[in-house]
């Protein structure tokens, strides 16, 4: 393989089909220009169906436990315990469903469903932060495990998102800016084309 600049060998990575972990780019996260290299080239899409796929599979799981498994075994716990299950599961709730309009408004975003500012008016609704009590309160060690581990992968798929959101409100500022490189260059070659 020949010599690539530093930013296109996330997507040369992906491309080949080898694993590529966060952490193997950039130890902060993805670097704008790997971002944009890898929104322009469709290796973020694989990513964003990823999460996407995982983020709706937990949250079925999530309401499938709370409403089964979990609702036998919240019957077991102490008082304390008792509501402290109910609220975290009530958080565990807010979180999933903060994630699911995240992921189906950048969906939509993508698939051109919606006006720039119709999704700008929605995001401005989601709140990707909500609160949980898994190392605060006494109580959390007579939580299910199953339950806990479920508010541990809510916890990961918000940050996951999150991360996720940055990385595109990132690239498109940056690409907003005319600080894409790879645009300047295919715009320079359009209008070389148009002229001719």
């Amino acid at each position: 393989m020949e010599q690539l600049p530093k930013r296109f060998l996330s997507f040369e990575l992906l491309k080949s089909g080898k694993r590529v972990g966060v952490k193997r780019l950039h130890p902060q996260g993805f670097h704008n220009d790997n971002m944009i290299v890898m929104f322009e080239h469709g290796a973020f899409d694989n990513a964003f169906s990823r999460l996407y796929d995982e983020g709706m599979s937990l949250i079925e799981k999530t309401a499938a436990y709370i409403d089964g498994d979990g609702k036998i075994a919240s019957r077991n716990l102490s008082g304390e315990a008792s509501s402290l299950y109910a609220a975290e599961a009530m958080r565990m709730s807010t979180r999933l469903m903060q994630v699911a309009s995240w992921l189906l408004l950048f969906r939509a975003a993508r698939e051109k469903e919606m006006t720039k500012d119709q999704i700008a008016q929605e995001k401005a609704k989601v709140c990707l932060n909500t609160p949980s009590l898994i190392d605060e309160n006494p109580n959390w060690k007579e939580l299910p495990e199953e339950f806990k581990h479920l508010v541990e992968l809510s916890l990961r798929i918000e940050e996951r998102v999150r991360h996720m959101d940055r990385d595109v409100e990132s690239a498109l500022n940056h690409d907003e800016n005319g600080l894409n490189p790879v645009n300047k260059q295919i715009n320079m070659i359009k209008a070389a084309f148009q002229h001719n």
